[in-house]
């Protein structure tokens, strides 16, 4: 999967948000001074021919919707961040972010039992 630009990812955002929406709804999500209709319409048709949004067509407007949901983008930027700069390694990747975050204790507590309840359940499922 291609990686979205600034602009696009902002774009995206709203319409996760928004689930549906028309060019006007995605220009009203920006705050001002907000970025020229043309502007949007034009990483709107962008974001079509990438296939991250599709459209259904109403008269003369078309309403956007996306085609590839948040979670699964993000899935797979994090995997490519992981495989970019850790070497394919999400301990190393994990050891970064729990020494370069100063993560408060009780962070520190949450990732941990978010691990141990994933091993549990790698272990039932076995």
């Amino acid at each position: 999967m291609k990686e979205l630009t600034k602009a696009e990812e902002q774009i995206m955002q709203y319409l996760w948000k928004l689930e549906k929406a028309f060019l006007k709804d995605i220009i009203e999500g920006f705050p001002q001074p907000r970025p020229a209709y043309t502007t949007i319409s034009t990483v709107v048709r962008v974001l079509v021919k990438k296939g991250f949004i599709g459209f259904e067509t109403f008269g003369k407007v078309n309403q956007y919707y996306p085609l590839v949901s948040k979670k699964v983008y993000t899935r797979d930027f994090m995997k490519g961040m992981i495989k970019s700069f850790f070497n394919d390694s999400v301990g190393g990747f994990t050891s970064f972010f729990a020494k370069e975050q100063d993560l408060s204790l009780s962070q520190l507590e949450e990732m941990k039992s978010l691990i141990e309840e994933q091993i549990k359940n790698k272990k039932d499922n076995e």
